[in-house]
């Protein structure tokens, strides 16, 4: 083991700095963006971004959207050391022993130290700890069923469906590791050191660190891995999954009942296999005409009609087949060390992967799957998770954890290219259950819940929750439910509508005429909501992927200052305006947190209560517990027949004011805009709308022009 205890600066720009150490390596410190520093050690080839071969950087450019430098240092020096400052922030360099020691507004953020290098014959390892304060909760590293990781080890490829890199503290410091291979996280394993300590299984250590509250920390690590695209408008409707050996006509029977009883549906998503069928003796890919019939009439009738689809994809080739044989002797497909097939056996069958990784296989693939889909809106989903043992190479020699994290990559980026290829801004929707590092960049990460107890509902929103709070935007689930209780479906269908999205198995089990007509009535109250509630959440998501806040946000999320807050975990802000509190249990109450700081509205009976307190709320069955944060305001659309009534002139139907309107309200396409003078709100894009005031306010039209002020 290599320790770095003697630094020496030996070259200084405005927006970097390099140091040597006595260890060989050289570390360079860079001013990615404001409050954001990026710390990388190896050597010094390695660290030069111009001399990356094609490979590496077609890989790069699927995690890293920026790389150039925008910001500046003013670099000091002192006894220890240096001290590197960006506008609030800096970052202190200790030299003997090596140190960083992170500061916002001259306040100690983050300690980080004992950095060493692990070097044996085949593989080299870097190491760091950071010290974290005895009260201090770390929050990200993916789906898990606790916000605080602390007291966990996590692997990342032991976890690679459940992993992600980015890390957090409502203390103000956030920290992503950037590397394709393998990293271990071991946060205060001990109670007496609390130190949160990282292992990099790679040849260089490459770090950004994030320093800022909550909110600035997922600003800047959306900017660099990549803002989401935008997903498209029919994916934001009400879903139908195909049940496993259930036909096209079955589930349109469904539909169809569904419709008579008033429950709109917008997408159907076909269950695996594969809907795309390799050829059996040369290299072609096409629609798999067992599943889909005749072609045209399925591309006429289903691909452009007026229910949106989302179809299943694998590039995997079956190994009976002559395709298979020759695409092995090629070297297209993943091989284990005796140049050998890797076989994935999948309930389809067994098949052999294609290899992403090589350019021109991942250009047939993706290039076939567009011409199959032009033209048409559909969204593509992963038909079966993919596992890579230890032994299986790409062609290049990838392998081990580094090929387990980079091949979810490429079969996620060729599935979005596929369909986006010809959409000005792209819009894509990739449905996928297993976390990636592209998960950040792109809509469709889901979990499905089979939903039997009260117990799944608390662990389906955790499961939300603990996935966006590691910067993925939003998360679906697909509700599989196996009970005749009434009062867990209705639980289940309110927490489901103040969700990003939810789908329903096409089982008539999962849907509402499997209840008697009072629960039908209800039910459909809250089928209506979600439709009325479209606008705001699709105008959440476009501020997602402008500022890569997620739609759910944990309490250490959105209120970081108020750290009794913290303690509610199965409450969360949706969007900036609205607090849901859903009843997970079989009761009618729930003991609600209300954050301090901020005044809220009861949405069911428009009580105001200030912030900081806790009520012991009752909440009857046909209703959830959601609070409007003063100051803001919920935008609704009308109550629509599936999304082929949607109007895009008309998206807004009703506005309700939590209070005196001070912030633009969140929207899809707002063009409504708050503006202050004396006293009053002045608000335009208000025409023809319905507006709901709090008591204490008064509301007068004047033409284009809504003013809302106190009453007199």
């Amino acid at each position: 083991m290599t320790e770095f205890n003697l630094l020496q600066l030996s070259e200084q720009q405005p927006g970097w700095c390099e140091f040597t150490t006595d260890a060989g390596l050289l570390l360079r410190i860079e001013a990615s963006a404001l409050g954001v520093f990026r710390v990388r050690i190896g050597e010094a080839t390695k660290l030069d971004d111009t001399k990356l071969n094609p490979r590496a950087k077609a890989r790069q450019s699927l995690l890293l959207a920026r790389t150039e430098i925008l910001s500046e240092f003013d670099v000091d020096s002192f006894e220890q050391g240096w001290r590197l400052t960006q506008s609030n922030t800096a970052v202190e360099v200790g030299g003997s022993p090596f140190s960083l020691r992170f500061y916002q507004d001259g306040q100690l953020v983050l300690s980080v130290g004992e950095f060493a290098q692990t070097a044996s014959q085949n593989s080299s390892s870097f190491s760091l700890t950071l010290a974290i304060k005895a009260d201090e909760s770390v929050y990200g590293l993916g789906r898990s069923d606790c916000f605080d990781r602390r007291g966990q080890r996590i692997v990342s490829d032991e976890h690679v469906e459940n992993f992600f890199p980015l890390a957090w503290s409502a203390k103000g410091w956030g920290m992503f590791v950037h590397s394709l291979h393998r990293m271990i996280h071991e946060i205060a394993l001990s109670h007496k050191e609390p130190n949160y300590h990282v292992e990099v299984v790679d040849g260089v250590l490459d770090i950004f660190f994030y320093i800022g509250n909550p909110v600035d920390i997922f600003n800047q690590f959306s900017a660099t891995t990549g803002r989401p695209g935008q997903p498209p408008l029919n994916s934001m409707g009400i879903w139908l999954d195909q049940c496993e050996g259930q036909s096209l006509d079955e589930m349109g029977k469904i539909v169809d009942e569904l419709g008579e009883s008033g429950f709109a549906t917008d997408t159907f998503n076909l269950s695996p296999p594969s809907l795309f069928a390799f050829a059996n003796d040369k290299l072609g890919l096409d629609w798999d005409e067992t599943r889909v019939g005749d072609v045209r009439h399925f591309t006429k009738e289903r691909l452009k009609g007026a229910r949106h689809l989302c179809l299943p994809a694998l590039p995997g080739i079956p190994v009976d087949t002559l395709l298979f044989r020759d695409l092995e002797d090629r070297a297209w497909l993943l091989l284990d060390d005796d140049n050998k097939a890797y076989i994935l056996d999948t309930p389809a069958g067994k098949v052999g992967l294609l290899d992403l990784t090589h350019k021109d296989a991942y250009q047939f693939w993706q290039s076939r799957l567009q011409q199959l889909l032009d033209n048409t809106d559909t969204g593509l989903s992963i038909a079966y998770p993919i596992t890579i043992p230890d032994g299986v190479n790409a062609r290049y020699g990838d392998t081990g954890a580094f090929l387990r994290q980079q091949y979810p990559l490429w079969l996620e980026q060729s599935l979005f290219d596929a369909q986006a290829f010809d959409k000005t801004p792209s819009e894509a929707y990739v449905r996928r259950s297993s976390l990636s590092l592209n998960s950040p960049r792109s809509m469709g990460m889901y979990i499905q819940q089979s939903v039997s107890g009260f117990e799944h509902l608390g662990q389906l929103l955790q499961n939300h929750l603990s996935v966006q709070a590691s910067g993925v935007i939003a998360q679906s689930h697909v509700i599989r439910f196996a009970s005749r209780d009434k009062r867990l479906y209705l639980r289940l269908l309110a927490l489901s509508v103040f969700c990003p999205g939810f789908s329903f198995m096409a089982d008539k089990n999962s849907l509402p005429m499997a209840f008697d007509g009072k629960t039908q009535e209800i039910a459909k109250v809250f089928w209506d909501l979600r439709y009325r509630l479209i606008p705001y959440v699709l105008g959440a998501i476009e501020d997602a992927t402008r500022t890569g806040l997620p739609v759910q946000r944990i309490m250490a999320l959105a209120f970081p200052q108020d750290e009794w807050a913290h303690q509610y975990h199965q409450q969360y802000l949706l969007g900036p305006a609205l607090l849901v509190a859903p009843i997970l249990d079989d009761t009618d109450r729930k003991s609600i947190y209300l954050p301090a700081g901020d005044a809220w509205w009861d949405l069911n009976t428009g009580i105001r209560y200030e912030g900081g307190q806790v009520l012991d709320y009752q909440c009857e069955i046909d209703t959830i517990p959601v609070f409007g944060r003063e100051g803001h305001m919920l935008c609704l659309g009308p109550v629509l027949n599936g999304l082929t009534d949607f109007n895009s002139a008309r998206i807004l139907e009703e506005v309700w004011l939590f209070g005196m309107p001070l912030h633009n309200p969140v929207v899809m396409r707002n063009k409504i805009r708050v503006m202050q003078m004396q006293g009053s709100s002045y608000i335009r894009g208000f025409e023809g709308l319905k507006i709901l005031s709090s008591e204490g306010l008064e509301v007068k039209r004047r033409g284009a022009e809504v003013r809302i002020s106190k009453e007199r």
